[in-house]
């Protein structure tokens, strides 16, 4: 008899997720309180990228987010207000802002990327996902001689440290990689074992393989709250009725902190909104994804699309979109590209990444409820570490020993 599972959240982990338990003969049903895949996993910036091994708590951090309060138009911003879990996180954060601690959690990071890449290039090929799939690299361009020499340390580790070498453009040489880039850039380092896919059409070609299979999927499917018995988790109680099942996941994201008493954990994720504006290609586009460090503007050429992304904005559950804060992403991306964006905008869109102050997402049993697994704070890597941690999920839902070491990712670390 086959066992029965609900994943509490419909993003690209969460789909992730369903995938791997459906894979191991599991009935899965995914909720969501929203649209399946209308959280983070919407319209971000669809990099596959091993390189990102770094988490955002790195020396210097601390200095750049005190400057942050200084200028009004920062691409990191910081919106202070009275709410301990807010300053209790920005705390933590600080004090990991060394390079002991910041090693320490890139050794954790890697593995789920080096892991996700391999099996997405299986999952493009088996499944035969919608997602516009590219394997071009990711580049780092730089437009003042000081930031780019200033990065040298950085590739030096991500060469010696974690086997990811960049590939370094000096001057105009970087337009015979990229010729969509203005002359008289300082250079650019190059990642060529990065990718890049459409995260929308992954998301739906996704959730249509899996319906194909016999996966459920239910929008505008509140959680309220679990049934227990025996310490076990029995059902969980919706805003559309009760679903009984074997086993649970809660791949809420952001959203995981509101969830804390359910979990018998504290997960001190905080909601990190980015915004994007997605755009027909221009007529002098693009063909590698790109990342501006100066102006940490993000670049993404899909075969049908282009999509400017960026910013860092610790403001709460804050649903505004902000017209200035747009307005950075087309001023972060002027001063490098020949035609730096495209009419009309398309979609106008935020997310909130699901931050914690390690860098680290918690894959782990529940301690309240050991039939329910925890999938969540991936940070800015979401997308890049989802197949890794929907195959890890269904090992520990599974009692499998896990292809990976889980201790990095344990939820009573905090």
């Amino acid at each position: 008899m086959s066992k029965s599972v609900v994943v509490i959240g419909g993003g690209v982990i969460g789909t992730a997720c369903a995938h791997f338990l459906s894979k191991a003969g599991w009935r899965v049903v995914v909720i969501d309180r929203g649209a399946i895949g209308g959280g983070s996993s919407a319209a971000n910036c669809g990099f596959v990228c091993p390189s990102h091994v770094l988490p955002l708590a790195e020396p210097g951090m601390v200095l750049e987010g005190v400057k942050s309060l200084l200028h009004k138009n920062s691409p990191l911003k910081i919106r202070l207000r009275p709410d301990p879990a807010l300053w209790s996180w920005l705390i933590h954060f600080a004090l990991r802002c060394n390079e002991r601690d910041m090693l320490t959690s890139a050794r954790g990071i890697q593995p789920l990327l080096d892991a996700s890449m391999g099996l997405y290039q299986e999952l493009v090929a088996t499944e035969s996902l919608d997602c516009e799939w590219q394997s071009r690299g990711l580049l780092f361009a730089f437009r003042s001689k000081a930031a780019f020499d200033a990065y040298a340390p950085t590739d030096h580790l991500l060469s010696e440290s974690f086997g990811r070498p960049g590939t370094r453009y000096d001057g105009d040489a970087v337009l015979g990689l990229e010729p969509a880039l203005k002359p008289g850039l300082a250079g650019g380092w190059h990642y060529p074992g990065d990718a890049h896919l459409r995260p929308d059409k992954l998301m739906r070609s996704w959730r249509q393989r899996l319906e194909a299979s016999g996966a459920a999927f239910r929008e505008q499917c509140g959680f309220k709250g679990f049934q227990r018995r025996d310490g076990r988790a029995v059902a969980v109680d919706t805003t559309q009725g009760r679903i009984e099942a074997d086993a649970f996941v809660m791949a809420a994201g952001a959203w995981t902190p509101t969830l804390n008493d359910h979990l018998g954990c504290k997960i001190p994720i905080q909601p990190g909104k980015g915004y994007s504006l997605t755009m027909p290609r221009p007529a002098v586009c693009p063909s590698v994804p790109m990342i501006f460090p100066e102006t940490r503007v993000a670049v993404t050429p899909f075969e049908s699309g282009y999509r400017l992304g960026s910013m860092m904005e610790f403001a709460g559950y804050d649903e505004s979109i902000r017209p200035e804060r747009l307005q950075l992403l087309r001023d972060g991306a002027a001063p490098f590209l020949r035609e730096p964006w495209a009419e009309p905008v398309e979609r106008t869109w935020f997310g909130w990444r699901p931050m914690t102050w390690d860098g680290l997402p918690i894959i782990d049993r529940a301690p309240a409820l050991k039939n329910v697994v925890v999938a969540a704070g991936h940070n800015m890597l979401g997308l890049s570490m989802a197949p890794a941690t929907g195959r890890l999920v269904a090992e520990i839902l599974d009692d499998q020993a896990p292809s990976l070491d889980v201790a990095p990712y344990r939820a009573g670390r905090f």
